[in-house]
């Protein structure tokens, strides 16, 4: 698996890869919270600008996405792996890649939204919850969690 660094290029394909590892594959959230979370796939203007703002990591096998991460500030806003691809170690390296980065540029602590689905892969690489909350997209409610880790800054 190979972890880059996105480029404006990715940023169309990884809309996609958001729309399918929300609407795809085993999931807590019911059919009718996962229209709900994502009506279509996110593209254009307002998409690109947002991952500008961000470092934006992707992971790819043989050629293909199958996840990415992304963070500005001290927040990780987007963690999503292709269905077919979890399991394979993607969202760690992604996470590393992305902590490395952020433990470089003098951060001490990084939080995240994380969903039912990614509460388990953010425990796995540190992460605790602070706490849960319930947020209502389209009449359905979704339960989240805000989850932090602090991150050690290298010894000189």
């Amino acid at each position: 698996m190979l972890i880059r660094s996105a480029t404006r290029a990715d940023y169309a394909r990884l809309g996609q890869v958001m729309f399918d590892a929300i609407r795809g594959g085993e999931s807590p959230y019911s059919t009718a919270q996962r229209r709900a979370w994502i009506s279509q796939v996110p593209f254009g203007q307002a998409w690109n600008a947002r991952l500008a703002r961000q470092h934006v990591f992707v992971a790819e096998v043989d050629g293909a996405v199958v996840g990415f991460m992304s963070a500005q500030r001290n927040e990780i806003d987007l963690a999503f792996v292709l269905p077919a691809a979890r399991g394979r170690g993607g969202f760690r390296s992604l996470y590393e890649r992305l902590e490395a980065t952020l433990i470089a540029e003098g951060w001490g602590a990084v939080t995240a939204y994380a969903s039912l689905m990614a509460q388990p892969a953010f425990s796995s690489v540190g992460f605790y919850v602070v706490h849960h909350e319930d947020v209502v997209r389209n009449d359905q409610v979704l339960n989240r969690a805000l989850m932090k880790k602090s991150l050690k800054q290298a010894a000189n």
